[in-house]
């Protein structure tokens, strides 16, 4: 099912505003090399680069007037630049942006503002260089979120490593090259397999339909066969669980992290690490989705274990930075398990936890990193009684912490309710059943007992957490080193502030959050699950029916976002029509354009008034 496209002209624009954010880093990486000596113009001017490309990403969401200018109604791929590149090869720059990816996309720029900001007084070596390849890796960075053709993809997905690299290992700590080298080769490892994987779609489409194209909307609508759909499912999920990365690709996270500047690691974590979960929402599910229904299990088991082993072995971690690396193992294992539930809520709660992780694992990072700057250490016992000689940092510290460990009222707490609601309503062990794996009655409980394990997660993470933060900054203030130690100033505060401003808002009114990628998610739902897409909206139906105290005719149909081609269920007439001389539907599946959409209409069923319809609808974009 292709969705919708909107080019940068139909809305409005007469610049390509996605090529515009994307490349003023590379531009403003260009002008230090060839026109700037002194470090402290060099410094300035990347802070101004970075401050102007997160402005000016703003216009994705607000026009001028500040307007809504991002559609919301329905899933559209928007503010589209599509232009042939390599014509004999069918590459196309085409670049756009959606509900799925338009979080993202403002999480890199955001954060990008602030580990530049972060890097004033950090970076004293090689300032030049260093600068340099902060912009290149906002740019690579930006470039996987905005690529819509696979070639193009796979070449903003190589380039981003380069700059990280050279990150860490230059400005990296005591064993830099080795954590340099072992990131570098982890995920180059991923990214052959998921060439290969993208190479055989591409002859798969070319055999299918005469082009060669490696758009990836073309992908979407090719009927794979199970059985090479599998191995094209595992070659994605390779590369893209390293990137995450889950358990077991998860060993070269920690030592990057470690040995990576403050900048680098807030970056890492923030953003590079979601281009392992982006990926499995954009391509896998989509793409594949009976192998994603037949690889379930397996998916849901690695999510859960690295929810409970990040979590133990961050509790048992006397670095700081690497008690904060094993969280996000733990973390990204709640961002998988709501991608696997394959239902609205899981899938919205894990997109949603990937900002949320980026927020307050990118401010944990940050945390570390103003305490290393005036001691250069980062073990728990070196510290302790901070909060007496620190107290701005304290409470900004303080903030974070409850917002990693999910407390009401903060972002992390809206991301994980979101997941295991999702992750109750799934089905997983039907495919275990199916294939005979288990006894049909075991499938109930399995599915509890891995939602119970996942939570348990959260009770680890509170644990690891206010254990760090007593030790660090409760307690008697013995150590002379920490008697003259500095409390935050405004620049430090200000690298800060905004998060902690975004994570009161998520937790406090997550409403525009989920809004944006509302019918994106809806669409990639109805492609790899639609039985549970089917159930859930014949259930608003009747919930937004029942609270008007209206009855539905018997066989009333469920309501689709607009837009959205019909569903067949099992058993429908219309699965019937299509065996007939239009070619087979398998049931459940998302049907084409042969039989009118299951719109409401409201002159068919005139006791169903539209205001009591309304809760299953996304309204149009205002």
């Amino acid at each position: 099912m292709t969705p919708d496209i909107l080019t940068y002209y139909d809305m409005g624009l007469k610049w390509p505003l996605l090529s515009i954010i994307t490349y003023i880093p590379v531009l403003g990486a260009i002008v230090i090399m060839l026109f700037m000596r002194r470090d402290a113009t060099v410094k300035w001017f990347a802070n101004i680069v970075v401050l102007v490309d997160f402005l000016i990403s703003l216009r994705l969401v607000f026009t001028p007037q500040l307007k809504a200018a991002f559609v919301t109604g329905k899933h559209v791929i928007q503010f589209v630049e599509k232009v042939p590149w390599i014509e004999s090869l069918g590459v196309q720059y085409f670049f756009g942006v959606d509900g799925i990816s338009i979080l993202l996309v403002l999480l890199t720029t955001f954060l990008g503002v602030l580990a530049v900001l972060s890097s004033w007084s950090a970076i004293t070596e090689r300032v030049k260089e260093y600068y340099v390849f902060m912009l290149l890796l906002q740019t690579g960075m930006l470039g996987v979120f905005f690529s819509l053709d696979f070639f193009l993809f796979y070449v903003f997905w190589e380039i981003m490593l380069v700059p990280m690299y050279f990150l860490i290992g230059v400005w990296g700590g005591p064993r830099k090259l080795y954590a340099a080298i072992k990131f570098f080769l982890y995920t180059l490892a991923g990214s052959v397999l998921m060439l290969l994987a993208i190479l055989g779609l591409y002859f798969l489409n070319y055999r299918a339909t005469g082009n060669l194209s490696f758009e990836i909307m073309n992908f979407y609508n090719l009927d794979i066969p199970l059985d090479i759909a599998k191995w094209l499912f595992l070659a994605f999920f390779v590369g893209f669980a390293i990137k995450v990365p889950m358990f077991p690709f998860h060993t070269w996270l920690p030592d990057a992290h470690v040995e990576a500047p403050t900048a680098g690691s807030v970056i890492l974590a923030g953003v590079l690490l979601k281009m392992g979960t982006y990926g499995f929402v954009r391509f896998s599910l989509p793409l594949f989705p009976e192998a994603t229904r037949w690889f379930l299990p397996y998916g849901i088991a690695l999510a859960v274990i690295g929810i409970v082993y990040g979590a133990l072995t961050a509790m048992m971690q006397p670095d700081m930075k690497k008690l904060v690396a094993y969280s996000s193992v733990s973390h990204l294992g709640f961002v998988m398990l709501g991608v696997f539930a394959l239902n609205q809520q899981g899938v919205q709660g894990g997109i949603l936890q990937m900002i949320n992780h980026g927020l307050s694992t990118g401010a944990l990072f940050l945390v570390v990193g103003l305490v290393y700057e005036r001691r250069h250490t980062r073990m728990i016992a070196d510290f302790g009684g901070l909060s007496k000689q620190m107290p701005v940092y304290a409470i900004l510290f303080m903030i974070v912490t409850l917002s990693s460990i999910g407390l009401p009222g903060l972002n992390g707490f809206i991301g994980e309710f979101t997941i295991l609601i999702g992750a109750f309503k799934a089905l997983w062990m039907k495919p275990v059943v199916a294939l005979r794996f288990l006894p049909a009655d075991w499938a109930a409980g399995m599915s509890t007992l891995m939602v119970l394990l996942a939570a348990s997660g959260i009770v680890l993470g509170a644990a690891y957490m206010l254990w760090l933060y007593q030790r660090v900054m409760f307690g008697k203030l013995e150590n002379p080193k920490n008697m003259d130690l500095k409390d935050l100033n405004l620049r430090e505060v200000m690298t800060l502030i905004p998060i902690v401003f975004f994570c009161f808002w998520i937790g406090l009114y997550p409403k525009p959050f989920l809004k944006l990628m509302d019918a994106a998610v809806a669409n990639t739902v109805l492609i790899t699950n639609p039985e549970a897409a089917l159930a859930e909206m014949q259930q608003m139906q009747t919930n937004a029916a029942r609270e008007h105290k209206m009855v539905l005719p018997p066989g009333h149909p469920p309501l689709l976002p607009p837009g959205h081609p019909e569903i067949i269920p099992p058993g429908h007439p219309s699965e019937q029509g299509a065996a007939m001389g239009h070619g087979a539907e398998k049931p459940g599946s998302v049907h084409g354009s042969m039989h009118p959409p299951l719109h409401p209409d409201m002159s068919m069923h005139p006791e169903i008034p539209a205001q009591a319809l309304q809760g299953s609808q996304s309204h149009e974009g205002e």
